[in-house]
């Protein structure tokens, strides 16, 4: 018999649990026929500033969306440059450039995987107009010495909170520390839409009015615009299922790091977890650790039918898509060793310890 499969994400045991709170709030939708904007979005705003203790909540239509509307929205456009990391998803140097600006690479702490706030510091030019560090696998980039440096070139810090739902830094929860805080609510998400959404807090009035005028076409009165902006609403089915899903979010979060300390605990060198840093606590949006041999290790989690995954094979200053930034290898080493040997592994609330075990012996073959 073959072993049982252990998925490295497991949204059919989560909608399990919200079912029917899903389903009930899908009928009143589409008995109120109030589908874009509705109550559902504004409720959700609400709900997730407030748990991340920022004053603003704009929800819009995906995790680059917000990424980029909070660039604009901070005032970054054409020949401006932006300081952020190469060792993360690609859309945070595509927000970037869809913003009109430069991407700018730091370097990245190779134990934590972190963009390095004194690499960042090194690439601040004249042209710098933001700063826009990843929490990377939910873990917190290291804010006091990048607010410090922002303060002195007085730049705006925009978070990329994408993987980081309900992470925090000094006691903060991440996405409401900076100008402005973006995050994804992709199906893999630890809060997760069953589509796309985004959403950006805030504690600036300012940054609030321009990113509601952002994401619907620049107007806040209808047929009106005062600026020229995007379609980039959050949809009203997927604020409901984010509603449905945000008080699961603490109890999730509790487990992820419980299975997180259990593979800290089992994993043996050569076998390296990237490490957390003492200034926050995260939330294992995925577990990474570095290993010798990626592709037999990968072999070994195939063949056991353990999900796995491998973030981020090319870094993105290697990428085709900025070939025009005359990047080559070598320009950030620790990236880029961290891109050779990084296997993602299962986090997920839904794992049993003998779960975390199995992937454990596996791993270590």
């Amino acid at each position: 018999m073959p072993p049982r499969p252990i998925p490295i994400v497991d949204l059919a045991a989560e909608y399990a649990l919200v079912r029917e709170k899903i389903r009930a709030s899908f009928d009143g939708i589409l008995d109120s026929m109030r589908l874009v904007l509705g109550p559902n979005v504004q409720a959700f705003e609400e709900e997730f500033a407030r748990y991340l203790g920022a004053r603003h909540g704009v929800g819009v239509g995906s995790g680059t969306d917000a990424i980029l509307l909070a660039l604009r929205a901070c005032g970054v456009g054409p020949g401006d440059e932006v300081v952020t990391t190469p060792f993360t998803f690609f859309a945070t140097t595509a927000a970037i450039v869809q913003a009109g600006a430069k991407p700018v690479y730091a370097d990245v702490e190779p134990d934590t995987g972190l963009v390095d706030p004194a690499d960042v510091r090194r690439r601040v030019t004249p042209k710098t107009k933001a700063l826009l560090p990843v929490h990377l696998f939910g873990q917190s980039a290291d804010l006091d010495p990048l607010l410090a440096l922002c303060r002195e070139r007085r730049i705006p810090l925009v978070e990329d909170a994408a993987q980081a739902h309900g992470a925090t830094y000094r006691g903060r929860r991440l996405g409401a520390i900076g100008d402005a805080g973006a995050f994804s609510f992709y199906p893999t998400k630890n809060l997760a839409a069953y589509g796309e959404g985004g959403f950006v807090a805030t504690n600036d009035d300012r940054v609030a009015t321009t990113l509601r005028l952002l994401r619907n076409h620049g107007q806040s009165v209808r047929y009106e615009h005062q600026i020229v902006g995007y379609n980039a609403r959050l949809d009203e089915f997927q604020a409901a299922v984010l509603r449905a899903k945000l008080p699961l979010l603490e109890s999730g979060n509790r487990r992820r790091r419980e299975i997180a300390a259990a593979y800290r605990r089992l994993l043996r060198p050569p076998v390296r977890p990237l490490l957390e840093r003492e200034y926050g606590e995260g939330v294992h949006h995925l577990f990474v650790a570095r290993v010798p041999d990626r592709e037999a290790v990968c072999a070994r989690l195939q063949e056991e039918g353990i999900g796995f995954g491998v973030n981020y094979a090319v870094p993105s200053h290697l990428q085709p898509a900025v070939k025009h930034l005359g990047h080559r290898p070598g320009d950030f080493p620790n990236a880029e060793a961290l891109a050779r040997e990084v296997v993602s592994l299962p986090c997920h609330p839904f794992m049993t310890d003998e779960d975390v075990e199995r992937v454990a012996r596996v791993v270590a073959g």
